[in-house]
Parts: structure tokens; C-alpha cells; sequence
């Protein structure tokens, strides 16, 4: 499975951002997908992410104003992000695991390049 980020960029707090996560392959449909961020000189963190199944999880931090979602048919997972704070800026990637979720990256088998999140005050 390749997967390719996308939809990162400059935003004022509390405005809103849609990241999008484009998959390589036929069997999307069979994996889970989270998305993680990184901030600078902070390890990588969980921010949500959908099983195979349907099941959803969020970070604590972001439940409420981000919302993660799939579509099988065009092999893509999306992330709405809605009243961003500057906390939020982070590189942030999609990874893939079989069948089920994680908040654990390590329990991820694969990583899209990352789409850089910058919210300014």
C-alpha cells in the first residue's frame, strides 16, 4: 500500500482544513487508517483514525473539532479539521494497518510522506 498526504497548508485559528490521504492498491477497503502528527522537537502522536470496519477513535485533543472518514471507492481517507489552534501545527502523516486501528504508529505498517499543518494566531 502506497499512500500520498495531501490538503496541509497556512490557516488563521479557527479556521478549518481538509487533509486528504490518497492509497495505492485493491485492497484499501481491508485496512485501517489513522492519521498522526509531529510537531517539532515532539514525538509523533495519534489523532484519529477508521478500522476496516467503520470504528473511529480521536485524540482526547481533538475530539469534537476533527472528524476522520473514508471513502473505499476512491481508496482515500479524509480528515476535516475545524477551529484549529495554533497547537494543531504539526507535519501530519496517514498510515495504514491491516484490518484493525491503533493509536501506536508502530503499530502501523505503512506511512504517507506527510502534509505540513501551520495555524497561526
Amino acid at each position: 500500500v502506497q499512500l500520498q498526504a495531501s490538503g496541509g497548508g497556512l490557516v488563521q485559528a479557527g479556521g478549518s482544513l481538509r487533509l486528504s490521504c490518497a492509497a495505492s492498491g485493491r485492497t484499501f477497503s481491508r485496512y485501517g487508517m489513522g492519521w498522526f502528527r509531529q510537531a517539532p522537537g515532539k514525538e509523533r502522536e495519534f489523532v484519529a483514525a477508521v478500522s476496516s470496519g467503520g470504528s473511529i477513535f480521536y485524540a482526547d485533543s481533538v475530539k469534537g473539532r476533527f472528524t476522520i472518514s473514508r471513502d473505499n471507492a476512491k481508496n482515500a481517507v479524509y480528515l476535516q479539521m475545524n477551529s484549529l489552534k495554533p497547537e494543531d501545527t504539526a507535519v501530519y502523516y496517514c498510515a495504514a494497518k491491516f484490518i484493525s486501528i491503533s493509536r501506536s504508529p508502530s503499530e502501523y505498517d505503512y506511512w504517507g510522506q506527510g502534509t505540513q499543518v501551520t495555524v497561526s494566531s
